[in-house]
């Protein structure tokens, strides 16, 4: 899950549980809008350390230290 979509579950879940005033038969609203809005913080939890993994794990990666090799001509 992508930042994206955690916060757009975020934004849709905040939308069905505080802006709608809507009663359904056999389906609560306000309970798909918080199920939604724990979706998404979990989503962007996971997406946020997994982010700081890869980002550490690129890191050291990248950052090697060079091979320096010398080479000495000797004169006779």
């Amino acid at each position: 899950m992508t930042y994206g979509t955690a916060l757009f579950l975020i934004a849709v879940g905040a939308i069905l549980r505080f802006a709608v005033t809507a009663d359904a038969k056999g389906f609560d609203i306000n309970a798909a809008g918080t199920i939604l809005m724990v979706v998404g913080v979990v989503g962007l939890v996971l997406s946020l350390l997994w982010s700081a993994l890869y980002a550490r794990r690129r890191r050291e990666v990248l950052v090697e230290e060079p091979v320096v090799r010398e080479s000495r001509r000797v004169r006779r």
